[in-house]
């Protein structure tokens, strides 16, 4: 076993090989902090007849590396997360560059995570095992290359911030790269400047090169490695040049046409012809022929870009699309809008939700469930592209596509104290040609204004190409599927005006200068500006209301121990609460209540039961209750579900009251106010302190009458002992409040 240690962004960093998976074709094993991740990968002998490189990476999260057990009935992984698929998406996009060309055996890469800290996360640690692995074994590989996470927390940059330091970064960006330059990036920010995602980028190659020289030290230390021969296929002599002759001119022309379809056909067309026309003199020659014309394609538009300047639609390179934009085309949805630029097409849809419908989340990332109230779904049809083909589930590229969109826009919604709704958002590719990820960002944020959310500020994206040949380069904005196709890059910015908030980059060449992505950076802000403008006029801020089909949501907060009788014995309360008002309800266990209901009326009505409920009796407050029993000295009053106080005889009317059933008797409705709650809690009623006093009562006798006759002995003597009596019965009544109590538990 061979192993390098030291010290990276502080934390504890080891690489070693020969230890585990040893008959796979290369393995390593990185350990940061205590989070492990073990890469190996293997390679198939024979050459593969698929028309690309034939690459797999597979990456795994392990529940026991975080002392877990997986959720639901098989209690065994499964497919994987969306968290995987994303993982071993950029670990795909950063190494399949830096195959050579023409190497057609097939490759997997497997990235098991193994032991998780909860502090360091393994995606970053997955490309440098990955790297390692790769340089150490017999593929062949154009070099080492490592990952680095920046963020930055509270003005100053961290290099692989912990989990706890990203909630509070406004970056969170992950970078590959080579020693030389970078291949790779994706992150999300709140809106941040094209400057500070620069500064991003260089402080992360430096941590990446760190990442390199360590790995080159552990390489030192093996044995050297032959890697295994292979062979790219030449074509016959004099067959390029007789498709160089032959595709001159005919191609460029067809690859002109301004319609997407029409080019299509008319290229294929030429391709046809050319192919027909060379078989006749090369007949075991087919795959060489068509892999030829394909590469004239690829020259001619490429060339005429950075000749003339002018694309295969005729656009300049800083160029947008026409754009079309139509606000609430779905009459039922809460939020809608159709987003048309060139011949890229998306539908968006919002719904708003209740805290029930947030997503949950079983990682090994996070110290037990999470949850999600804010997605993005893309989908994209075969229809989209004219094409048919299988349809079977979600692909990784859907769910990377809507990662990109859903953190775009991510960053500018509301909180969800300020706006308790979980949002979904649905976008369906009607047409692609070109950056259909883009265009759900720009119909999520008009669908986010069409359904009235709060949000901070409308989001657009743009994706950007590149041709680059030697030192002659051209950047170009809103790249067609061509473009993207046969360009160096696919670099998609999206943002506000004040910033970017979603960033992803992928490369077909071995790297790129900084200079180049600031160049791109700039040229993005430029475009998303434009974009933003014809939104605006689409829609230029969020709807003042929400629509009438979604739900209108209230919070409230009630005291920690009123959550029992609100619940009530296995549910049964806050179940008759939503049977009865047809409202969806919610509490947490702080005693946050959360009452959803499309109609006003039923919000209401539900919202005046809890509060039923669960209010505390106010001193002051008026109440209409009810006599639940009667006695020599009051009666006991039910002011609230569950709270009973009491009405004292004396508190009855103004005048002498012989007996209680002379004013009320069970089961009465009466409106009384709360005098008084004793330090002990206990709680005193009055009728007649809501009645006028009568003319001319005399306080000391309790009726009205001439006050020579009040001052008398024996009317004064007999106030006296009545209130003396009260006195006995009150402290009588006193000892009966644990009654009261113990129906309020109830």
């Amino acid at each position: 076993m061979q192993r390098v240690e030291r010290t990276f962004a502080g934390r504890r960093l080891v690489i070693e090989t020969g230890r585990m998976a040893k008959q796979a074709a290369g393995a390593a094993l990185v350990t940061f902090g205590e989070t492990m991740v073990l890469a190996a990968v293997s390679v198939s002998e024979t050459v593969s007849t698929l028309p690309f490189f034939p690459l797999t990476v597979e990456y795994k999260e392990r529940t026991y590396a975080a002392g877990k057990i997986p959720g639901g009935f098989i209690k065994r992984e499964g497919r994987p997360q969306d968290a995987e698929i994303l993982s071993a998406r950029i670990i795909d996009r950063s190494i399949r560059p830096l195959f050579p060309e023409g190497f057609k055996n097939e490759v997997q890469v497997f990235v098991y995570v193994i032991s998780a800290d909860q502090q360091n996360d393994a995606d970053v640690l997955a490309l440098v095992a990955t790297s390692f692995a790769l340089n150490a074994s017999k593929i062949p590989f154009l070099g080492l290359i490592g990952g680095a996470r920046v963020g930055r927390v509270q003005g100053k940059w961290v290099l692989n911030p912990t989990f706890q330091q990203l909630e509070y970064t406004d970056l969170d960006l992950v970078v590959a790269g080579s020693r030389d330059s970078i291949v790779m990036v994706e992150g999300g920010a709140l809106e941040v400047s094209e400057e500070d995602v620069v500064d991003a980028l260089q402080i992360a190659h430096g941590g990446i090169r760190e990442l390199i020289a360590a790995q080159e030290e552990l390489l030192r230390q093996l044995p050297p490695v032959t890697k295994m021969s292979w062979t790219r296929p030449e074509p016959p002599p004099g067959l390029e040049t007789r498709v160089t002759a032959l595709a001159n001119g005919r191609i460029r022309e067809a690859i002109n046409l301004q319609d997407k379809h029409s080019r299509i056909d008319a290229v294929a067309r030429v391709k046809r012809e050319i192919t027909d026309e060379l078989l006749a003199d090369f007949p075991d020659n087919q795959r060489d022929i068509i892999a030829l014309v394909g590469d004239a394609e690829y020259h001619a538009l490429r060339e005429q870009v950075l000749q003339t300047g002018r694309r295969v639609d005729n656009r300049t390179a800083r160029e947008i699309r026409p754009i079309a934009i139509d606000i609430g085309v779905l009459p039922r949805a809460h939020g809608s809008a159709l987003f048309t630029r060139g011949q890229t097409q998306a539908l968006v849809a919002v719904t708003l939700g209740t805290a029930n419908d947030v997503q949950r989340l079983d990682t090994i990332d996070e110290a037990g469930e999470t949850t999600k109230s804010f997605m993005l779904h893309y989908n994209f049809p075969p229809f989209s592209t004219g094409e048919v083909r299988p349809v079977r589930g979600t692909s990784r590229r859907e769910i990377g596509h809507g990662h990109l969109a859903e953190r775009a826009l991510q960053g500018v919604l509301p909180s969800f104290d300020d706006f308790p709704y979980t949002i979904r958002i649905v976008s369906d590719v009607l047409e692609s040609n070109g950056s259909s990820s883009m265009a759900s960002v720009c119909g999520g944020s008009l669908a986010l204004f069409d359904a009235g959310v709060p949000m901070r500020a409308a989001v657009a994206g743009v994706a950007m190409g590149l041709i680059k040949e030697g030192t002659r380069y051209a950047v170009l904005s809103d790249i067609l599927g061509t473009e993207d196709h046969l360009g160096d890059m696919d670099f998609k910015v999206a943002g506000t005006e004040r910033g970017i908030t979603s960033i992803q980059m992928d490369i077909k060449v071995e790297g790129l200068d900084v200079s180049i992505m600031k160049e791109a950076l700039a040229q993005a802000r430029e475009g998303r500006l434009h974009i933003l403008g014809v939104m605006r006029q689409a829609i230029a801020a969020p709807r003042p209301d929400l629509s009438p089909y979604a739900p209108r949501i209230v919070t409230m907060n009630i005291s920690p121990e009123k959550i029992g009788d609100l619940i009530g014995p296995k549910g049964k309360t806050i179940r008759g609460i939503q049977d009865e008002t047809g409202a969806e309800l919610t509490v947490d266990d702080t005693g946050l209540v959360t009452i959803a209901a499309v109609g006003g009326e039923a919000m209401e009505r539900a919202r005046q039961m809890v509060q039923a409920l669960t209010a505390e009796p106010v001193v002051g407050e008026t109440y209409e209750g009810t006599v639940k029993s009667t006695t020599p000295f009051g009666a006991f009053i039910e002011i609230l579900p569950g709270t009973e106080a009491l009405l004292h005889i004396s508190e009855m009317r103004w005048g002498r009251t012989d007996k209680t059933e002379d004013v009320v008797k069970r089961g009465d409705r009466v409106r009384v106010k709360l005098i008084d709650r004793d330090e002990r809690g206990r709680l005193r009623l009055s009728m007649k302190a809501l009645q006028p006093k009568p003319e001319g009562y005399d306080e000391g006798n309790g009726s009205r009458q001439p006050a020579e006759r009040a001052a008398g002995g024996g009317g004064e003597g007999d106030g006296e002992d009545r209130d003396e009596g009260h006195a006995r019965r009150g402290g009588g009544t006193r000892a009966r409040s644990p009654r009261a109590s113990s129906r309020r538990r109830e």
